[in-house]
């Protein structure tokens, strides 16, 4: 089972579990770069918790995710039609002023991501902004059925050295909003691609 059989299979339980997570402690600095009205991606957009908060912030929101069910509960939580694509997939070419992938590429191998990375670039508009999280650690492989890949702030760094448009704003840790006791830790990244 992949990643996104995983949530089909669990789809309904994923919402539940976070739908309702505040993460405005996330969401304020990457909105902080953001125009009134801007168009903001959310990649991997899940439940479509953030999609509905861009929404409600006055954005034009598109939403995707990897994973059927996961759109079809997205679509009827923010009313959107939510794009059913993965990742690598991705073909847009200076869309977005903002793109959002809280906790989505943590399921991207590692070899991967530089991939998406570059299809990210490519859908940002120049001088727009993208925040992304994954787990902060050294594991990668099967965790419940899930694939996970962790980083460090040193590898993130270096990962983002092979995109000389993307300048690095901040890359900060901040534990999981879902307080369990195994506290798993995040590494956010806030990146603005040059002008």
């Amino acid at each position: 089972m992949d990643s996104n059989e995983y949530y089909n299979q669990y789809a309904s339980i994923y919402f539940e579990n976070t739908v309702n997570l505040d993460v405005t402690h996330l969401i304020e600095p990457f909105t902080s770069y953001l125009e009134e009205g801007a168009s903001v991606l959310d990649l991997g957009c899940g439940s479509g918790r953030d999609s509905l908060t861009f929404l409600n912030m006055g954005y034009d929101v598109t939403a995707l995710d990897g994973s059927e069910e996961m759109c079809s509960l997205a679509s009827i939580h923010t009313d959107l039609d939510v794009l059913h694509m993965q990742y690598e997939d991705l073909d847009f070419e200076e869309v977005f002023d903002g793109i959002w992938a809280c906790a989505s590429l943590v399921h991207l191998e590692k070899e991967e991501l530089p991939e998406v990375l570059k299809k990210i670039s490519k859908a940002l508009n120049p001088g727009g902004i993208f925040y992304m999280s994954v787990h902060k650690g050294d594991f990668e492989g099967l965790i419940n059925q899930r694939y996970f890949a962790e980083y460090s702030k040193k590898e993130l760094k270096k990962i983002m050295e092979k995109f000389p448009e993307f300048e690095i704003k901040d890359l900060w840790t901040t534990d999981d909003v879902r307080g369990k006791s195994d506290q798993q830790q995040w590494l956010n990244l806030l990146i603005q691609k040059k002008n």
